[in-house]
């Protein structure tokens, strides 16, 4: 009798192909449930995440770099508008049209470059709302 069954066998190569043909398909598919539910999902909190992105977006080596400019632009969520004010040392920096008395708002505490060397603590604040 051979060392070899009879029984169908598959190239490890090909074994490991289909493998991650179904774990890229699985990612897909959980990629696409979460966008679809994230936007069914009316409630969901944007303004905290945009606050975030923000400060990382605008942030170079911890402290906030005014005027906020193209980073206010590039924090904003799809389907939203976004409005951004830093006020630091008496000053206040804005970014984005005006919002309108339902726009949702979140506040940060940030430190705030406003010379170079020149740090001072100060807030943001981001209000979104969504495009009419």
């Amino acid at each position: 009798m051979s060392f070899w069954s009879g029984r169908a066998q598959v190239e490890p190569l090909a074994a490991l192909a289909a493998v991650l043909a179904v774990c890229i398909g699985l990612t897909l598919y959980a990629g696409t449930v979460e966008a679809a539910l994230a936007s069914l999902s009316p409630d969901r909190a944007v303004a905290p995440t945009a606050a975030d992105r923000l400060v990382t977006t605008a942030s170079s080596f911890g402290s906030v770099v005014v005027p906020l400019g193209q980073n206010a632009s590039n924090a904003r969520p799809a389907g939203y508008e976004l409005n951004a004010t830093v006020a630091a040392d008496g000053s206040a920096w804005t970014a984005g049209p005006t919002p309108p008395d339902e726009s949702e708002c979140a506040r940060r505490r940030v430190s705030v470059r406003t010379d170079p060397a020149t740090i001072h603590p100060g807030t943001l604040e981001v209000c979104v709302w969504p495009v009419a």
